[in-house]
């Protein structure tokens, strides 16, 4: 089931249980994956990456609206914008751990003989790709100039 589909199945659960805080939450998911879809040279459908990409950037305008309504002390406002971080990130991917991403960049740079600085780009274009929404890129970034140091 894509997210798209998650999310009208989600929408009518939290309507039936009057969940009016989820249904917000959910109905700004809608709407991104909406306009996402009616975007010029969009495809008609969504590819999962894209899916990831849109929800992160949800989670990340509800980031920097939760800080600025706490550095103003409108904890109503900031409340409301935690509870719909939680929401959309229920449908992000799991995040891999520190351990996990740097044994497998481990394993990505002894499967290509990649060694100092200079293949820096080709490590991270590979890792990029295939931790997909599921590591941080800077974490990823840091530990792949560790190892290659």
């Amino acid at each position: 089931m894509n997210l798209e589909q998650r999310i009208n199945d989600d929408i009518k659960a939290a309507m039936l249980a009057k969940e009016k805080d989820k249904l917000n939450a959910l109905r700004a998911i809608k709407s991104a994956i909406l306009l996402a879809k009616t975007q010029k040279g969009a495809a008609e459908e969504i590819s999962e990456e894209g899916e990831i990409k849109i929800l992160k950037q949800l989670v990340k305008q509800r980031q920097d609206s939760a800080e600025m309504y706490k550095q103003q002390n409108r904890d109503d406002l900031y409340q409301e914008e935690k509870f719909q971080l939680d929401i959309i990130s229920t449908y992000l991917p799991q995040m891999m751990s520190a351990e996990e991403v740097e044994a497998a960049l481990k394993q990505i740079i002894a499967d290509n003989g990649f060694s100092g600085m200079k293949d820096m780009g080709k490590v991270m274009g590979q890792a990029t790709k295939a931790f997909a929404g599921k590591a941080d890129n800077k974490m990823v970034s840091d530990i792949v100039k560790r190892l290659l140091s």
